[in-house]
C-alpha cells in the first residue's frame, strides 16, 4: 500500500472529530483536535517502530527518539522563551512522572515477549480504569452518565477485538497490568502538570529525564545505524515527541476521563492501518468493537447540562 493509504488512516480521525463538531462544547472539541494528533503520530510511530525495530535495540531507539525530539522541539522551547521558560515549581513531580512512565514502557516491551499481542492489548487497555482512580482519588475529578459509558463501552470493544483467552495468570501478565497501572498514573501525573506547567515545559522534562534513564543502557546495546533506518529513526523522534504534546494540550482543554477514552480509537485504527499497509484483514469482530468504541466517545463528548472547569490553554 502507498503512502496516500498510509495518510488516509489519521484523516479517518479528523473526519469523524468535524462531524460531529457541533454537537461538542468548545473545549472538547479542542481536546479532540490534539486528540486526533496523538493517534496520528501513535499510528504513524508504529509502522516507523516496527521497520526500525528490525535492527536496533528499544533502549537504542528510545534514547535517539529523546536526543532527536530534543533538536525538534527547541524551536517551541525558544518560542516561550528559552531555558527559563522551561524552570517549573513541580520538579519531584515531572522526575516521579517520567521514571514511573520509563518503567511501564519497559514493562510493555518485557510483557511483549512473554504473552500474546492481543493480551498485551487488552491488558494496555485497561489504562483508562487506573487513570479513573487516579483521577477520583487525586485530581478530585467526578464520574458522569457519559463517562462511564465510555469507559465500559471501550474497555468492551477493545475485548471484542483482541478477544484474550486468559486461562491462566503468568508472569508476563502481571507485568504488563503493572505496566498499565505506571500508564494511568503517568496520564494522571500529565493532567496534575498541565495545572502549572506548559505542554511544552511537560515534554521538555519528559524528554531530559528519560535521556537521562535510558543513557547508560544504550551505550551498552549501541550500534551505528543504517541509512536505510535514519528516516525511520527521524520520523519515531518526530511522532514520539509532539504525540505527547498533543496529549498534553488535549489534557489542557477536558478532564481526563474524557480525553482518556478517545484513546481506544488506535486499537480500530491501528487494525484499519493494517489494512492499508500490510493488507491485513480486518473481521467482524474488529468491526464490532470499533462500533463499540467510537458510540462510547461521541457519547462522551456531548456537552453536558453544566460546563467543566477545565485548565486554559497554554
Amino acid at each position: 500500500m502507498g503512502g496516500h493509504g498510509l495518510f488516509a488512516v489519521p484523516a479517518v480521525v479528523c473526519t469523524v472529530g468535524a462531524r460531529y463538531a457541533g454537537s461538542m462544547t468548545h473545549a472538547h472539541r479542542n481536546a479532540a483536535l490534539w486528540m486526533a494528533g496523538w493517534l496520528s503520530a501513535m499510528l504513524i510511530i508504529t509502522i516507523a517502530g516496527r521497520e526500525v525495530g528490525r535492527e536496533l535495540d528499544v533502549f537504542q531507539i528510545m534514547l535517539m527518539r529523546s536526543a532527536i525530539g530534543f533538536v525538534m522541539l527547541w524551536p517551541l522551547v525558544w518560542r516561550r522563551g528559552g531555558f527559563a521558560a522551561m524552570r517549573t515549581s513541580r520538579l519531584r513531580l515531572h522526575v516521579l512522572r517520567n521514571v514511573i512512565h520509563y518503567g511501564a514502557q519497559f514493562g510493555w516491551f518485557a510483557a511483549l515477549l512473554l504473552i500474546p499481542v492481543a493480551q498485551v492489548i487488552a491488558i494496555e487497555f485497561t489504562l483508562p480504569i487506573w487513570t479513573a482512580l487516579f483521577a477520583v482519588t487525586v485530581l478530585g475529578e467526578h464520574f458522569t452518565r457519559g463517562k462511564l459509558v465510555a469507559l465500559v463501552s471501550g474497555l468492551v470493544g477493545v475485548l471484542v477485538i483482541v478477544r484474550p483467552g486468559f486461562a491462566t495468570i503468568e508472569p508476563g501478565q502481571l507485568i504488563m497490568v503493572a505496566a498499565a497501572v505506571g500508564f494511568g498514573m503517568s496520564v494522571g501525573m500529565t493532567k496534575l502538570l498541565t495545572r502549572t506547567d506548559s505542554a511544552v515545559a511537560i515534554i521538555f522534562w519528559m524528554i531530559v529525564v528519560q535521556t537521562a534513564l535510558g543513557l547508560l543502557p544504550a551505550l551498552y546495546v549501541w550500534r551505528w545505524p543504517s541509512l536505510q533506518a535514519w528516516p525511520w529513526i527521524v520520523v519515531i523522534a518526530f511522532c514520539g515527541t509532539f504525540s505527547h504534546y498533543c496529549y498534553a494540550r488535549a489534557m489542557q482543554h477536558a478532564d481526563a476521563m474524557v480525553v482518556v477514552p478517545m484513546d481506544f480509537l488506535r486499537v480500530p485504527l491501528a487494525a484499519l492501518l493494517g489494512w492499508l499497509v500490510y493488507a491485513e484483514r480486518v473481521d467482524l469482530y474488529t468491526a464490532l468493537g470499533a462500533a463499540l468504541i467510537l458510540s462510547g466517545n461521541l457519547l462522551n463528548l456531548r456537552p453536558v447540562a453544566r460546563a467543566a472547569h477545565v485548565s486554559p490553554a497554554r
